[in-house]
């Protein structure tokens, strides 16, 4: 029985074993996104594997099945997975952002409940997955407007930076034109547009980005990878004000905030590398280095007149004919 199959049985014997009225053929097919067919495969694999499980045909006329909950030894064996972790985690640094403290420190007090009833070898283990896989994901939270993720597309890509695994994809470039490609994954990033980082598993042996809305289809092979140790997700993003990089554009950026402006400018992390120097008149001046101009645009139209763009002289000429005197607040 190959691993995916075994993790999706223990979860069935956990929706069984929650669910006072047990499980329905209905529940598995939601649940794993299957067809009937595969569901009635799934249940009698699932029967075999916990003969204890209970059956039973409600007013409905359909089968339920449900475990019995007398033995309290199940939740600890089965301990909290990485991947539940770090959905902990996650919530805990959106209610962080979301300037919501007294919600991340109860969803904290929580995760050391569920760690402290574990052995802990696995909780020392499951902590350790669950930090590899938020470092992966390159986490941001971005209120406002966003692309629809395909959620499907996000698991595989998921399941193959927690192995991780080589992932075949067919991708769509600029053009038009779609290609098969064979990747070792790294990392998502999140902004605008979502990216993939990866690794050719072909080619010159530099990491790239793969827009994620452009990946049509996503199969992870059978072939285990060892990453690059000296590799740093977080550098690699830094190339970017925001999610594109390109090296043609990649250099010094200094914006220059007016008095009007400049308390509100200081709030801002513009970049994980920025500087800040105050000026005489009030003003605050930025600098640090990435490339992405067009997003760099995107962000200093919502300024209007009251940033000056001093470096780099494309993303200069880019904002000159847009800056507006007519926004009634800042961002």
């Amino acid at each position: 029985m190959s691993y995916a199959k075994a993790a999706d049985l223990l979860r069935l014997a956990e929706m069984a074993m929650s669910r006072f009225d047990g499980v329905a053929l209905q529940d598995v097919t939601e649940a794993f996104g299957c067809d009937h067919r595969t569901a009635q495969r799934m249940m009698r694999s699932f029967e075999a594997l916990f003969p204890q499980v209970d059956i039973s045909q409600g007013e409905d006329r359909r089968r339920r099945w449900h475990m019995p909950r007398h033995d309290p030894r199940w939740l600890q064996a089965q301990g909290i997975r990485d991947s539940e972790l770090a959905a902990l985690e996650l919530a805990v640094k959106r209610a962080e952002r979301d300037g919501s403290p007294d919600e991340s420190l109860r969803l904290q007090i929580l995760r050391d409940r569920l760690l402290a009833a574990m052995p802990s070898s696995q909780a020392l283990r499951a902590e350790a997955d669950a930090d590899a896989l938020l470092e992966a994901q390159g986490f941001a939270s971005r209120p406002g407007p966003r692309v629809v993720a395909d959620l499907r597309l996000l698991r595989v890509l998921t399941e193959a930076l927690r192995a991780p695994w080589e992932l075949e994809i067919t991708y769509q470039s600029a053009d038009g034109r779609s290609a098969g490609r064979l990747l070792q994954p790294y990392g998502l990033l999140l902004g605008t547009r979502r990216y993939l980082v990866a690794l050719p598993a072909q080619g010159d042996g530099r990491m790239r980005r793969f827009r994620i809305d452009r990946i049509q289809d996503a199969r992870i092979t059978s072939r285990s990878f060892s990453r690059d140790p000296e590799f740093d997700l977080s550098s690699f993003a830094a190339q970017a004000f925001g999610s594109f990089h390109s090296e043609a554009e990649y250099g010094p950026v200094e914006w220059r905030f007016s008095p009007a402006a400049a308390p509100v400018a200081r709030q801002f992390v513009f970049h994980p590398n920025q500087q800040m120097e105050e000026e005489p008149d009030g003003a605050l001046t930025v600098r640090f280095q990435a490339s992405g101009h067009t997003e760099m645009a995107w962000h200093l139209y919502q300024w209007g007149d009251q940033v000056e763009v001093r470096a780099p002289q494309a993303l200069r000429e880019m904002v000159a004919m847009h800056r507006r005197s007519d926004f009634q607040a800042f961002p």
